[in-house]
Parts: structure tokens; C-alpha cells; sequence
């Protein structure tokens, strides 16, 4: 498997509070997998997959000290068993796999998550996904919520890279997924809007995001949870940066 190498060496395998979603504030153990199908411009786990050699841009292109990684720097190769007693080592049975995209690499995953069921049946999932990717049954089968974040064109990925309609009717029709969509101007909004009616999306299962690096820069979209009581979205706030800022691994 692929994970996420710290800066560290470790693995990006880690203890914290998830910061995003319905279940922001839950104690949970992440597990951070490489690679990604997608390449957004303002991506914050760019070390996921901004590799030198590739054409991809990003918002930080030019500014001072930033620079595309290097992928043997950024990645540790490790066995569904390595990665599952990683995940064990910690004091809580609430697992958040993200990425990068984690069903890139669906059936190490799915290894992983029934060694830890196989050890203790208590052991609850959560899956991040950029909504591009249809999970197959047996994996369905061990995950009690996707977290589903359809990118918008704001992200830079061409129309038939991000939206995938087989991939975003299998979440729509499952009770267990929330579509979240991270929004940094009023025109992503609009955009949202019309993806719910397109995609026949419930309202009551989107969450708005500001798109932000720094609690200042979430506090300065405001507007953002006006627009959830107006339009009957949930607005996802970013926990962990207001916590830690933009520290890996916390």
C-alpha cells in the first residue's frame, strides 16, 4: 500500500479529532493514503500527488520555497497488516481513511479494515472521497459513512474528470454518504446549487465548506453560513485548522 510519508519518516497515520464534516469534534485514527485521480489547484495534501516531472498546476506555483515533491520522498510502501496494526496502536476504534483518494487503493483497504473487524468488532469507518470512484460491495459492507466531496470547477479538473454520474448516483442512493463542497465565492455557490438539481442531490446531505488555509481566511467567508440557512445546506467547518492551523499529521 501507499501511504503518506510525515516529514517525520513515519507514516501519516495519526490520533486526532476529525475536523470536517457531521462528524467534526469525534476522535479518530487517520489513515492518509498517496496518490490521487484528481489534481485540484488549491489542494491542501498536494504532497499526495504534485510529483516532479507532472504538468498539474497549483496556487502556490511561484511563491517562494514551494516546489513540486518528489514521490519517493512522500511515500511509505507498507502491507494492509502493517497498516491495520499501525491504526490498532491507538486508543480509539473510530477509523477515517482520506487521502489523497483511498479507493484508488480499495482492496488493500478493505484487507485493512477486516484485520481490525477480524480483532474487534467495534471498529467504525469513515471513508473521504472525492466522489469519482464506485465502491464495490465488499467494502461497502465494512464502511458506515462516505464523505463524499465533489469538486467543483474551481478546482481546475476538466468537467469529465471530477463528475462522474455512476459513481455519484451509487452515493446519492446511500443512506451512509454527504456530499460536501468546498466553495470560495458566491459563483461556487450558484455552482453547487445547479449540481444538486443536475444530480438530484438531497439538500439536507450537503455541507458547505470555505475554501481556507488559515482561520483568518475561514472567518473572512462568513457569507458561506448565511448561505446554508438560506439554501437548507449544513455548513462544515474546519476544526483542525482552527485547532492546529496547517500542521500535517495533527
Amino acid at each position: 500500500m501507499k501511504i503518506a510519508r510525515l516529514p517525520s519518516g513515519n507514516p501519516e497515520i495519526f490520533h486526532t479529532l476529525q475536523g470536517e464534516g457531521v462528524d467534526a469534534g469525534v476522535p479518530a485514527v487517520f489513515i492518509r493514503a498517496s496518490l490521487c485521480n484528481l489534481h485540484c489547484v488549491w489542494c491542501d495534501t498536494d504532497y499526495t500527488w504534485n510529483w516532479e516531472g507532472t504538468p498539474w498546476p497549483h496556487e502556490r506555483d511561484g511563491e517562494e520555497g514551494y516546489a513540486k515533491f518528489r514521490k519517493a520522498e512522500q511515500i511509505i510502501e507498507m502491507t494492509p497488516a502493517e497498516v491495520a496494526a499501525a491504526a490498532a496502536a491507538f486508543p480509539c476504534r473510530h477509523l477515517v481513511l482520506t487521502g489523497g483518494e483511498p479507493l484508488l487503493q480499495e482492496d488493500a483497504f478493505v484487507e485493512v479494515l477486516e484485520i481490525l473487524r477480524a480483532a474487534d468488532p467495534d471498529w467504525t469507518v469513515e471513508i473521504e472521497t472525492n466522489g469519482t470512484l464506485r465502491p464495490g460491495d465488499r467494502c461497502d459492507a465494512l464502511v458506515g459513512r462516505y464523505n463524499v466531496s465533489p469538486k467543483l470547477t474551481n478546482s481546475g479538473n476538466a468537467d469529465d474528470l471530477r463528475l462522474r454520474p455512476d459513481a455519484i448516483a451509487f452515493f446519492r442512493d446511500s443512506p451512509k454518504a454527504w456530499f460536501k463542497f468546498v466553495v470560495a465565492d458566491p459563483a461556487d455557490l450558484a455552482e453547487v446549487e445547479g449540481l444538486q438539481a443536475l444530480l438530484a442531490l438531497p439538500p439536507d446531505r450537503i455541507l458547505v465548506m470555505p475554501e481556507a488555509r488559515t482561520p483568518d481566511g475561514l472567518a473572512a467567508r462568513s457569507w458561506v453560513a448565511e448561505a446554508c440557512l438560506r439554501h437548507g445546506y449544513r455548513f462544515s467547518d474546519r476544526l483542525h485548522l482552527r485547532l492546529w492551523g496547517a500542521r500535517r499529521g495533527v
